[in-house]
């Protein structure tokens, strides 16, 4: 398991959730909702931010493929996204799977109680969480770095 602070990234129209690991990468916490900048790239300035001020060494953009596997309008926008922070970050930016991360950190909000409607921004950042968390744990179990970085499409 390599060692370092990693960013996760959940790319949504309106707003991207972030999370981040430990150091150990054992765990992922929420971090923040970043408003998304349609008309420009202030979310990916923001998270650049973030990802300096957390010394982070990769970050982790979820890859919205439909449940074919196939590219979707959601699939290319998480891409761009992906690819305006690898133009600013001193990091490698990796693309993972991310089919139901959303709804994953939905269901969880639902079964604590909670309505997923009014928790739009914290569920932002559950899947963040839930998306990085999943890295994390591939990567224990096979060793290698997950998903695939942006620079191999």
């Amino acid at each position: 398991m390599r060692r370092g602070v990693r960013l996760g990234v959940d790319v949504g129209k309106a707003r991207i959730g972030v999370a981040r690991s430990d150091p150990d990468g054992l765990l992922a916490v929420p971090l923040e909702t970043v408003p998304r900048d349609l008309e420009g790239d202030a979310h990916a300035r923001r998270i650049a931010e973030l990802a300096e001020e957390y010394g982070a060494f990769e970050l982790v953009v979820g890859h919205p493929l439909n449940m074919r596997g196939e590219s979707t309008p959601s699939t290319e926008d998480a891409v761009s996204v992906a690819g305006q922070l690898a133009a600013i970050v001193d990091a490698p930016v990796r693309l993972l799977d991310e089919r139901l991360t959303t709804v994953s950190a939905a269901r969880q909000f639902r079964a604590a109680g909670r309505q997923a409607s009014r928790s739009r921004r914290v569920i932002d950042q559950a899947a963040a969480v839930v998306l990085l968390q999943d890295a994390l744990d591939r990567e224990r179990q096979y060793g290698a770095a997950p998903g695939t970085a942006l620079h191999d499409l």
